[in-house]
């Protein structure tokens, strides 16, 4: 009975997510990267110059830094599926796959400006920082208190409690000691609330990401004259005769482009959670700020991985998958250091993820509720939930958190098709404000009339 219920969700999943959510997330990307003139790329140089501000700004008693958000935001995106879910993109869909992992990356970042700007737009004052994403645009937004409780207990139970398991269990190996030391800095981090989350992660994010980009290029260096011939490869098998003959273009796009999705999480409605939490003067700067959190996970962290696996020329027939075919590329190129340094990532990548997971949660528990006592006791089930992924597993229950994050995405898709007009407006405000030479532009609520009385961060 269990083992037909899982297979019935596995199917239900494969067809969601390939004929319906990744065509919407692609239409609803390109869409909003025309109406936006291609604001990834305009605002490229903008992006960094808003973050490097936001790692001094805003880190006041109350508040977070835009930097500090950053970091939350990437804390959940970059993952065990860094390194995890690229290896098995490349072994089921070969090289070409990390083109469209590509493409849905610079696509997707047009919807990350979009359902990040919303989320600053319709922020609440919290008790100890801004709160707000999609539960709170499409309660006040669109009106729909009811689509937006459910969007709000969805993203509590998959991100908080069932994908935190599947983390954990990717650093735990079975054992009571490693699982007690996890559970402990887990619960540790969370009751510390946002405030130690943005601590923590703006100490794990830069530090992890640098170590494995250093690696990465040192590696890169030492192929040096064979990288124009991998890139010639990663174009021709992403549109190459022999996929298309041999039937597998289809498998090269739908595994670069679900596991990029998977990765980044651009239109998912899960970033805009940390977005929300937010110190800035304008929502259009914290946009481009998580516009830029999804380049780094895939154009930066993602080709990592994925070129270290291709230069190794390590067989991709299955032998090895996942993990352990990082792992193996990694040992090839430089030695026995490198499958411990691939479990270091492993940990620190797994745990940002962990706690930056919780933070989207316990954002959405205070929309639902504000009673103390509701956010203690779910901290404690995280922590267990930690726990019991660190030594157990049970694949029905992880699956199951695909089917959820897949309806989670759709309401998001629906709130940006109806709200992610006034993302934009917001946009032509900053960009009249910087074409009048006002260096750091500042939004009121009155720059976009129709909803101004619902913008009461904003007055």
């Amino acid at each position: 009975m269990l083992e037909t219920l899982n297979n019935w969700i596995i199917s239900a999943n494969d067809w969601i997510w390939t004929y319906l959510l990744i065509i919407l997330l692609i239409l609803i990307g390109l869409y909003f990267t025309f109406k936006s003139r291609f604001v990834q790329f305009r605002y490229f140089g903008e992006m960094f110059r808003l973050l490097g501000q936001g790692v001094s700004n805003g880190k006041g008693k109350n508040s977070v830094s835009s930097f500090q958000a950053f970091c939350i935001a990437t804390a959940s995106r970059v993952g065990t599926g860094n390194l995890a879910g690229v290896a098995t993109a490349v072994a089921l869909g070969g090289s070409g796959a990390v083109f469209w992992m590509w493409v849905l990356a610079l696509i997707g970042s047009a919807s990350a400006f979009v359902e990040s700007t919303l989320a600053q737009i319709y922020k609440e004052k919290g008790e100890r920082s801004f709160i707000g994403g999609p539960a709170f645009y499409i309660g006040k937004g669109l009106k729909k208190k009811g689509l937006a409780l459910l969007f709000a207990f969805i993203i509590i139970i998959t991100f908080g409690l069932v994908f935190n398991s599947v983390q954990a269990n990717t650093i735990g190996t079975g054992q009571l000691g490693p699982a007690i030391i996890l559970t402990f800095f887990t619960l540790i981090t969370i009751f510390g609330g946002i405030h130690r989350i943005a601590r923590v992660a703006g100490i794990i994010v830069p530090f992890m990401a640098i170590a494995y980009i250093l690696v990465a290029l040192f590696i890169l260096f030492n192929h040096m004259t064979a990288i124009p011939a991998l890139i010639g490869h990663i174009f021709s098998n992403a549109f190459g005769i022999e996929q298309v003959v041999g039937g597998g273009l289809g498998a090269t796009i739908m595994q670069g482009v679900r596991r990029g999705l998977f990765s980044n999480e651009a239109g998912m409605g899960s970033a805009p959670n940390a977005a929300a939490t937010a110190t800035v003067s304008h929502p259009v700067k914290q946009g481009l700020i998580q516009a830029l959190s999804v380049f780094t996970d895939t154009i930066v962290i993602c080709s990592c991985t994925a070129f270290i696996i291709l230069l190794s020329d390590l067989p991709l027939d299955g032998t090895l998958k996942g993990i352990q075919l990082t792992q193996a590329a990694v040992g090839h190129e430089i030695g026995p250091f490198g499958a411990q340094f691939i479990a270091f990532c492993i940990l620190l990548f797994a745990f940002s993820s962990i706690v930056g997971n919780y933070s989207y949660c316990e954002t959405n528990l205070f929309f639902i509720s504000r009673h103390p006592a509701g956010l203690q006791i779910y901290r404690i089930a995280v922590g267990g939930m930690v726990f019991f992924g660190s030594v157990a597993g049970l694949d029905i229950v992880w699956n199951l958190a695909d089917l959820f994050m897949a309806l989670m995405t759709l309401i998001n898709l629906i709130a940006l098709i109806f709200l992610g007009h006034l993302a934009l407006k917001a946009l032509k405000n900053y960009n009249d404000q910087k074409r009048r030479g006002i260096k750091s532009p500042v939004f009121k609520a009155s720059d976009i009339p129709e909803i101004e009385d619902q913008l009461s961060e904003w007055k």
